[in-house]
């Protein structure tokens, strides 16, 4: 297109364009352009048919040189460009019919008409395309019509020496070739134009996205540090406390060894009292190594070789080894457990020790759910732990149901989430499920649901590909 800086001022300041967005911009810009360069060929065919001796033939090309001057004012004034687009689509859609019947049919005015079969394509640069279809319609129903016309109603006569219309087709020829030139270079500038903002786009989209990632990694960061720092901050001012106090114990015992008679039975008060700390200290020492060494667990990578394992033979381990390791904490805990193996199932290609570290912290859950419910219901509450392997199409599902206490959906919202527990202090970390939910998604590409209604129980759904 002409892009020359007048040209662009003149647009910019005088027909209304400044406010537009680049897209509407381009295409107002595209519709005067053609406007303009039309209305010079127009005054070039004009001269040419004068200097040949039939100014006659100027009637159609200076009738539309008037009529675009006219609407490119009425745009300049009131900025108004849909009166100016529809004044130049009736332009060239008329075009043709008037160089019909100037000129004396379409055979006679075959090299004038070739210019005009390239409006179609200048109307779909600067309209939508329902207007550009519906333009592209009637400008072939006026081109039937004149050549009816011509066939029917007004023989063709030949006005125009064979020379002349030589030279008006090589003249529309090169007219044809600079405006498909001029429409190609738009569309590939506008097409570079969209990829210059496609990829800067692009750009701020991954920086925004680094952005959202860093600040995701930085409050899971803050959210796990405040969890450590909770966890272990408790088993930790037990140890502190009880260590200030066995030093007070010491000091006072030394005290009583120096008196000439010494107290026996208040050193054997003393000394009782020191064990006592010394043995809350060791039990909190483990309780914080116990976190240590759950959050080692958490943040360990995996060796990552699968070894062809019996599902069904590792949760059935599994499921034993949490009951007893319940039973070994509460005697009077008693529970129903089941698990009901999948007779199909072949050998699957896991981390084993991953895997059954995830059983065993589910299961173990699923206990102590069961159990906290027993303490809660009526004699005739049965506490019950089902584990079900089944077989689909490439994959293997484990489903653990427990008939226990239940979770609210804003808790169930939150249990995979480090360092989040409901059991009291001292009883958990909140890292298990986190872990579990790792290994599985993670490292073995799998899913694990949960499925709870307070009250009533929880049941997890462990899906593997197999």
């Amino acid at each position: 297109m002409i892009t020359t800086v007048f040209w662009k001022k003149y647009l910019w300041n005088n027909l209304g364009f400044a406010d537009l967005d680049s897209e509407e911009y381009t295409r107002r810009t595209t519709a005067v352009q053609l406007g303009f360069f039309t209305a010079i060929s127009g005054a070039i065919y004009c001269l040419i048919y004068v200097w040949l001796g039939f100014p006659g033939m100027t009637l159609s090309s200076a009738s539309y040189i008037v009529l675009f001057l006219i609407a490119l004012t009425y745009l300049a004034v009131t900025h108004n460009f849909n009166v100016y687009k529809h004044v130049q689509l009736g332009l060239i859609l008329l075009a043709p019919l008037a160089n019909h019947l100037i000129v004396g049919g379409f055979v006679e005015s075959s090299s004038v008409i070739l210019a005009s079969f390239i409006t179609p394509v200048i109307a779909l640069t600067f309209v939508t395309r329902k207007t550009a279809r519906l333009f592209f319609f009637l400008f072939i129903a006026i081109t039937l019509i004149g050549g009816i016309w011509e066939l029917l109603i007004v023989p063709p006569v030949r006005r125009l020496p064979d020379f002349v219309i030589s030279l008006f087709f090589t003249a529309n020829i090169i007219f044809i070739c600079v405006i498909i030139y001029f429409l190609i270079d738009g569309f590939l500038r506008k097409q570079e134009e969209l990829r210059t903002e496609l990829r800067q786009s692009l750009e701020t989209l991954r920086a925004t996205q680094n952005q959202l990632i860093h600040a995701e990694k930085m409050a899971s960061l803050g959210e796990l540090t405040a969890g450590i720092a909770h966890e272990i901050q408790n088993p930790l001012n037990f140890v502190n406390n009880f260590s200030e106090v066995s030093v007070d114990l010491i000091q006072e015992l030394d005290e009583e060894r120096q008196r000439p008679v010494p107290d026996h039975d208040l050193e054997a008060e003393l000394l009782d009292d020191l064990k006592q700390n010394l043995q809350k200290i060791e039990l909190h020492g483990k309780r914080a190594s116990s976190i240590v060494r759950g959050m080692l667990e958490h943040s360990r990578a995996s060796s990552g070789q699968r070894t062809p394992t019996d599902l069904n033979a590792l949760a059935d381990e599994y499921l034993k080894l949490a009951y007893h390791g319940m039973r070994a904490k509460d005697k009077s805990f008693t529970a129903q457990y089941e698990c009901m193996p999948e007779p199909t199932l072949e050998p699957v290609s896991v981390m084993a020790q991953d895997i059954s570290r995830v059983l065993l912290n589910i299961f173990t859950n699923a206990f102590y759910a069961v159990q906290a419910r027993s303490k809660q219901e009526p004699a005739d509450y049965v506490p019950r732990v089902t584990v079900q392997l089944s077989r689909k199409v490439k994959q293997v599902v484990v489903t653990i149901q427990d008939n226990g206490s239940g979770m609210p959906e804003e808790i169930k919202a939150k249990i995979f989430q480090p360092f989040f527990t409901t059991k009291p202090t001292g009883q958990g970390t909140g890292l298990g499920l986190s872990l579990a939910y790792d290994i599985v998604t993670k490292g073995h590409n799998g899913t694990i649901d949960v499925v709870s209604a307070e009250g009533k129980g929880t049941s997890f759904t462990i899906t593997i590909p197999a």
